[in-house]
């Protein structure tokens, strides 16, 4: 299992800066974020120009890339831009792209379909999509996500537990979802708080890294701490790195 750090951690920062911090803070894993936004890396970027892409994600100060994870507007060339993504993912070795569930009150039928098109395409270059975990989406309750994998044949779990926590469905058990996945990102969370300090909240850090360790994961935790007013955040992300560390 690997510790590693999501380039979200720094969003006024492009990759390359990002990753430099990482770098200095001690991560020896990525994961790098394809989202739209200033500075950043998009995956219509990656589409319009895929070897420009390919070189700025290779320039890792020697870190290694667990994932990339996906956040973009469904478009009518949506596919090929994921298509384009699945390459780069083959081209930089990285086995794992995260995706974003539909919104809530999306048909179940349609999002099916969706991801089943996702699975076959990134099927082919050897690829696994996890999906997110995620409040406002039909992810937000563990059952749901659990049938969509039913449905799905190779779909994977991005497992991000505070939106479990800090959610509507506070509570219930999302233990039926650990078989399926394929990565994780970690902060602390409190029921009424999405962010807080390491050590104030309540994810189980152990208890979700032994669960896994049973169900043989050998990929990544990824630590994903954006800023917050008054707190020390390049302690925090340093706090939960070593935490993490001490116990794989």
């Amino acid at each position: 299992m690997l510790v590693a750090a999501s380039t979200e951690c720094f969003p006024e920062l492009g990759i390359t800066a990002a990753i430099e911090r990482l770098d200095g803070l001690e991560f020896t894993n990525v994961e790098i974020a394809l989202h739209e936004g200033p500075n950043q890396l998009s995956p219509v970027q990656v589409a319009a120009d895929l070897d420009r892409a390919i070189k700025t994600c290779r320039d890792t100060h020697r870190l290694g890339i667990v994932a990339y994870a996906l956040k973009w507007v469904e478009t009518p060339t949506y596919y090929e831009e994921f298509k384009s993504i699945c390459k780069l993912a083959k081209a930089t070795k990285v086995v794992t792209l995260t995706v974003g569930a539909a919104e809530l009150g999306t048909p179940f039928n349609q999002e099916i379909e969706r991801l089943r098109e996702l699975v076959k395409i990134a099927s082919a270059d050897g690829i696994v999509v996890g999906l997110r975990t995620e409040v406002g989406t039909l992810t937000e309750n563990a059952d749901t996500a659990m049938s969509l994998c039913d449905n799905v044949k190779g779909l994977g779990i991005m497992l991000d537990p505070s939106h479990y926590v800090c959610g509507p469905w506070n509570g219930r058990s999302y233990d039926n979802l650990l078989k399926h996945v394929v990565h994780c990102q970690l902060r602390d969370t409190k029921k009424d708080r999405f962010q807080v300090r390491v050590g104030q909240g309540e994810i189980e850090y152990g208890k979700i890294i032994s669960q896994l360790a049973l169900l043989d994961y050998n990929r990544a935790f990824s630590v994903n701490i954006t800023k917050q007013d008054e707190i020390d955040h390049v302690g925090e992300l340093r706090k939960l790195r070593l935490l993490l560390e001490s116990m794989m």
